[in-house]
């Protein structure tokens, strides 16, 4: 179609985008950013940013999504249906191939903005996107690292002082992770925009009929004690540990569940460990659900025991539901948005700490209370942080 008005396709001499924002027939056209968020598996990263993207004004900011071959979990269908588009890279684990391909994708689409969600290794994406000469470049920080897991971290920790070299602009989930990559000194003087992993509150709050229902399809009566873990299997998420925490809470009362919501790499790992601890009769394995937002209603506790965590997404949607959480040290204490909810526990602590942690949690849910209205005003309203996005996006 005709274009008037200058197109951001055209270049200067030394390859960089240059000109006003496109026109089309007279119509402003979307600004088009290219979301960077390595391989999807369900995981919070890409909820938050499908979040947000569901809730900007798409006449405004358009999305497109990167995304590593490898991915299990792309919502390709809702992307497209909102008028985004999706293109594959190779995942990052051979980098000059990932960062071969991620330049020749952005000289191909010319976005305007490139928005990297991949921490330390955000370094390959953000330098591909300006040997491509895109003028906005964005790393976003989601997590941290922990010693455990010794060739993940080692990676992070060669990558993260070149994490300031390619972006022109810093943003990150919270204070604790944008630390953690970019430094205290670039926090303290205000360079890093903290983009909340926010969500649609209102969905998340307690809901009794949906706690009746979802009890009754795992057969849990009143009298079970029903303890939730939401995410990824990985290392980091810790479902090994759970399920010794689970072991000993049996011994002590039988009547105890532990469902697993999501899926991963370590999840026969964890099944087999079940099994072979006996607590097989004792957990349930209900993979990606589309109505994760009412089980945190059927919980009566949630279990958090991460490695390393940034700001997650599901201590957040638990909270507003009003459900208790047990929650490893390594969780920042910026996550405790309604601190009476939160119980902290070392990951060196022994094991009989983390079982006395559930002995103040029984399954009796009366007088459990919502806090949609405290979270919202602590920048977790979805509708608020979207418009808010858009606006950024547009001063860049």
């Amino acid at each position: 179609m005709p274009t008037t008005g200058r197109s951001i396709t055209e270049r200067a001499d030394n390859g960089r985008y240059v000109g006003l924002a496109p026109v089309r027939d007279g119509n402003p056209v979307p600004i088009r950013v290219a979301q960077v968020v390595g391989r999807m598996m369900g995981g919070g990263v890409e909820a938050t940013v499908m979040n947000h993207y569901r809730h900007i004004d798409r006449s405004q900011v358009q999305f497109d999504f990167i995304v590593q071959t490898d991915s299990t979990m792309v919502p390709k269908d809702e992307i497209e249906s909102l008028g985004g588009r999706v293109f594959y890279v190779p995942p990052y684990s051979n980098p000059v191939k990932y960062v071969n391909a991620c330049r020749k994708l952005f000289q191909q689409i010319h976005p305007r903005i490139v928005h990297s969600h991949m921490n330390a290794v955000s370094v390959f994406t953000l330098m591909a996107a300006k040997q491509a000469g895109v003028p906005v470049r964005i790393a976003h920080s989601h997590s941290t690292s922990n010693p455990n897991e010794k060739a993940k971290t080692l990676v992070k920790n060669v990558l993260r002082p070149f994490s300031k070299v390619y972006p022109t602009h810093l943003a990150a989930c919270g204070d604790y992770s944008a630390r953690w990559l970019f430094g205290d000194q670039t926090v303290d003087q205000g360079k890093v925009k903290i983009i909340r992993n926010a969500i649609e509150l209102d969905r998340f709050a307690f809901d009794e009929e949906a706690r009746t229902r979802l009890r009754k399809e795992i057969e849990a009566s009143d009298d079970i004690r029903v303890i939730g873990q939401v995410g990824r299997f990985s290392a980091q998420k810790n479902q090994l540990f759970s399920l010794d925490v689970l072991a000993e809470l049996v011994k002590k009362n039988p009547r105890v569940l532990l469902v697993f919501l999501g899926v991963g790499d370590d999840m026969d790992k964890v099944k087999a460990k079940a099994h072979d601890l006996g607590l097989s009769d004792h957990v349930r394995f209900l993979g990606m659900r589309s109505d994760v937002n009412e089980w945190y209603s059927a919980f009566d506790v949630l279990l958090f025991p991460s490695l390393y965590e940034g700001l997650p997404l599901t201590a957040v949607e638990a909270q507003v539901s009003g459900l208790p959480l047990v929650v490893s040290d390594k969780v920042p204490k910026e996550a405790d948005l309604i601190p009476s909810l939160v119980r902290r526990i070392s990951l060196d602590a022994g094991i009989e700490s983390w079982v006395s942690a559930f002995d103040a949690h029984e399954s009796d849910a009366s007088g459990r209370v919502s806090h949609v209205q405290e979270i919202a005003k602590r920048g977790y309203a979805i509708h608020l942080s979207a418009a808010e996005l858009v606006h950024w996006y547009k001063k860049l």
